[in-house]
């Protein structure tokens, strides 16, 4: 066998070399377009568009309670059926190479669960020894479901399913029943919902702030000279988000901020009166602006961690503050409507 034979075989065989990392380029190109096409957040919902399209598709008309509950069905279903669909529990590529679309999923859920939880013990009975609604009860177990559950039952399925007995609650909500289903629109039901928003804004602003470290102080039993806790105290302590959660947080915080949006332009129209009684209007729409400014798009591929006065920005702190903006503004709210 002469010398040039072993080059002529390593030439015939480099042709099958070039078309396979041809066909992984091409792969690899794909994958990374889909990933930047599924990378997005929804925009805001019409919510009275929502209500009014759910209560024609039924011949019903549009009553108490009817654009808070569309609103929420209608944000699960965004949640379910937007592009790429639902990837909190995506196993394989791209779904499972991304984390901003699941941190941001996390965030509406978790606004979504604290108004189905608030639906089935407050906003649907008249008082604490009134009967559960049905369909409510069904619904809040449902959507509070592992998010990142692939097997049999998916957290799809069990999410639609949650929206489905809503749409039933929805429906029954409108009949001519009057003892079939409730919404109450009262101060002290919305007062008591407002509360457990001001909970969640106020813990995702202080992770938000955590981003660039902070000494934080012990006031946990502040107030109450008799306090006490389980615990001892640790006292001054260095709380600071770790680098490789801060995009976490950060998109958990706008999902929770672009689902708690849709709620409060619902809750506008729901407890409309009671709003104008207790001249709360104007406040309940600073906190809709506030929520409106944190919604706005990222000048930045990336989410930068920046020192807070340094030369490049820090994308948490700026939404720490439109957060905590909203907070305040939730808390003069529940002050207008407990004294108005």
């Amino acid at each position: 066998m002469s010398s040039t034979e072993p080059l002529i075989a390593t030439r015939k065989r480099m042709p099958w070399f070039g078309a396979v990392g041809t066909l992984v380029l091409i792969l690899v190109l794909a994958l990374l377009a889909l990933m930047w096409w599924w990378d997005y957040e929804p925009s805001s919902l019409d919510v009275q568009r929502e209500a009014d399209r759910r209560a024609q598709a039924v011949s019903q008309p549009v009553v108490v309670g009817s654009v808070t509950t569309a609103t929420l069905i209608a944000s699960i279903e965004t949640l379910l059926d937007k592009r790429g669909g639902y990837l909190s529990n995506d196993l394989f590529p791209p779904g499972a190479f991304m984390d901003n679309v699941p941190n941001w999923e996390f965030g509406v859920l978790s606004a979504s669960r604290d108004l189905s939880r608030f639906l089935r013990s407050d906003f649907s009975r008249s008082q604490t020894q009134s009967a559960e609604d049905r369909d409510l009860m069904e619904a809040e177990p449902l959507l509070s479901s592992p998010n990142d559950r692939w097997l049999f039952p998916s957290s799809e399925g069990q999410y639609r399913k949650a929206a489905s007995h809503l749409n039933s609650y929805l429906v029954r909500l409108a009949d001519a029943d009057q003892s079939d289903a409730q919404f109450y629109a009262r101060a002290d039901n919305l007062t008591s919902y407002l509360r457990v928003v001001s909970s969640r804004l106020g813990s995702l602003s202080q992770r938000l702030s955590a981003s660039v470290g902070q000494v934080r102080l012990d006031t946990d039993l502040a107030g109450d000279r008799n306090a006490q806790q389980s615990t001892p105290g640790a006292g001054p302590r260095m709380v600071q988000t770790p680098w490789t959660q801060i995009d976490d947080v950060f998109y958990e915080s706008r999902g929770y901020t672009w689902a708690l949006l849709q709620q409060l332009h619902a809750l506008q129209r729901d407890f409309g009166p009671v709003l104008r009684d207790k001249n709360a209007q104007v406040s309940l729409q600073q906190v809709v602006r506030e929520l409106e400014e944190a919604q706005k798009g990222l000048g930045s591929p990336v989410i930068l961690n920046g020192s807070p006065f340094g030369f490049f920005a820090n994308h948490s702190l700026v939404m720490a503050n439109y957060v905590s903006r909203a907070n305040a503004a939730i808390i003069d709210l529940m002050t207008l409507l407990e004294r108005g």
